[in-house]
């Protein structure tokens, strides 16, 4: 039986989840899923290719406002619709079966591999940097963290949202003591932000850079995934959403001003170790850099427990709805968690890392960009959503409407749109196709749809109307 979204914590929600998370479970793990490694890697990334620090303020500014457009977007459908699945149950709502499958079959074999790959590959070569380790055991610590979360997050989801809340807590503490630093105990000055370098900055550049900024602010969707196991969902989720994102925004920025404070362009383009580590390094020495080190290792941590915890939620409503093979749609009956969508996610994440051991580094940064050209072209249709629903579905309880309609929707519509095409034009001249590729893997997820809607004979279940 399912139970109302308001019931208390503890109780059953659809598919024999539990809603056992609250606010602060909630807003810790849409800030611990989106801040993981990008705001502490990248900015050496877009030093070296972008040659004005307004320009990257710029990037980094614009794209929180876009990103707080599509949250207070989003916050409308996840209060209209809380249920387990997040995105892949707006999809079905506005779209029909074959988007909302083509979006989950791309989660579980496909994207969310990519991302949590990269993301135990990066924890490696951090843990590896800050105890003076040999980088060929980068991938086999990457294995062994993924394998140690999966676990974690297979025993509930009460345990995987209280080690977000640690990690996420730890990550806010970095980026602010990083602030502190880099504005009151470092020799900088403000006046960097308008010192040029002599950097060619081209279409090819700028598409680098608008990835980068993206990847850093890929996540926030995520926390809609779990809104079937959080308490009272018609009431909080608006509020973790709009809470979250507001929090990172100003992380983000604010960590970035402080950078420029502290260091000039040039200086950090060549940190070759991170910029938070050069900072760091400047007020404590070796230690200094150690300490931050270890903080971002616990930030990737956070955000990689946070997707392994959220991302397979998806798949699982996918087969709760009869769209795929009904074992990842069963909870497990001791613990409630999806454990089959749980168990095959982190299975692709351990393949790909195993299939690129021989280079980490650069799977980092392809896998990133891949990621982020497919999901946002993703998030492109779910907040497209919000407009097809006021008309599909006009007299629908809506707990949140999106404030500005359609305006804020729009923004992050065509501001979402012009950086992915950056990013897609950009890869393209310098000879990369993998975001292509990504696409063109997503769109195959509609014939293989038409083959499973065959093989079941055509019989699909009927979407499911607002909770």
């Amino acid at each position: 039986m399912t139970v109302p979204a308001s019931a208390d914590s503890g109780a059953a929600s659809e598919g024999g989840l539990r809603r056992v998370i609250g606010f602060w479970g909630g807003t810790a793990l849409i800030i611990g899923i989106t801040i993981g490694a990008g705001i502490f890697r990248k900015p050496v990334s877009l030093a070296q290719v972008i040659p004005d620090p307004m320009i990257i303020l710029g990037l980094w500014a614009a794209f929180g406002v876009i990103s707080i457009c599509g949250a207070l977007a989003l916050a409308e459908l996840a209060s209209m619709m809380p249920r387990t699945g997040g995105t892949y149950v707006y999809l079905r709502a506005a779209y029909g079966d074959s988007s909302a499958f083509v979006f989950g079959w791309i989660y579980l074999l496909v994207a969310t591999p990519a991302a949590v790959g990269a993301l135990a590959t990066y924890f490696g070569e951090l843990l590896c940097s800050v105890f003076h380790l040999e980088l060929r055991f980068v991938p086999w610590i990457g294995c062994v963290t993924l394998v140690l979360l999966t676990v974690a997050n297979l025993l509930g989801a009460k345990l995987g949202s209280a080690i977000q809340s640690v990690f996420t807590a730890i990550k806010i503490g970095a980026l602010l003591m990083l602030m502190f630093v880099s504005f009151f105990l470092v020799d900088g000055s403000i006046s960097h932000l308008g010192i040029r370098s002599g950097a060619h900055f081209d279409l090819n550049s700028l598409g680098v850079g608008v990835a980068s900024v993206i990847w850093a602010y890929d996540g926030w969707v995520a926390v809609s995934m779990i809104a079937g196991e959080v308490v009272a969902p018609e009431k909080l989720m608006k509020r973790i959403i709009v809470a979250g994102m507001l929090a990172i925004t100003f992380l983000y920025v604010g960590a970035n001003l402080g950078y420029f404070n502290a260091m000039m362009l040039h200086e950090m383009a060549a940190a070759k170790d991170g910029v938070p580590q050069a900072i760091m390094g400047k007020l404590m020495g070796d230690a200094g850099g150690a300490v931050i080190g270890a903080c971002i290792m616990c930030s990737v941590f956070g955000a990689l427990n946070g997707n392994i915890l959220a991302k397979p939620r998806v798949p699982f409503a996918l087969a709760q709805d009869g769209l795929t093979f009904a074992f990842l749609g069963k909870a497990h009956p001791r613990w409630s968690t999806p454990y089959a969508a749980i168990l095959i996610q982190s299975a692709a994440a351990l393949l790909m890392i195993i299939a690129f051991q021989s280079d980490p580094g650069g799977l980092f940064d392809k896998l990133t960009t891949y990621f982020v050209v497919v999901e946002w072209s993703a998030l492109l249709f779910t907040v497209a959503a919000v407009l097809v629903l006021r008309r599909k579905m006009p007299d629908a309880e809506r707990p949140y409407r999106t404030p500005a309609y359609p305006w804020v929707p729009l923004v992050f519509l065509v501001g979402a749109s012009v950086g992915l095409v950056a990013i897609v034009i950009g890869k393209w001249s310098s000879g990369d196709r993998s975001p292509v590729w990504g696409l063109l893997i997503s769109l195959a997820g509609f014939p293989v749809y038409w083959i499973w809607k065959r093989l079941k004979g055509g019989s699909v279940p009927a979407p499911a109307g607002p909770a």
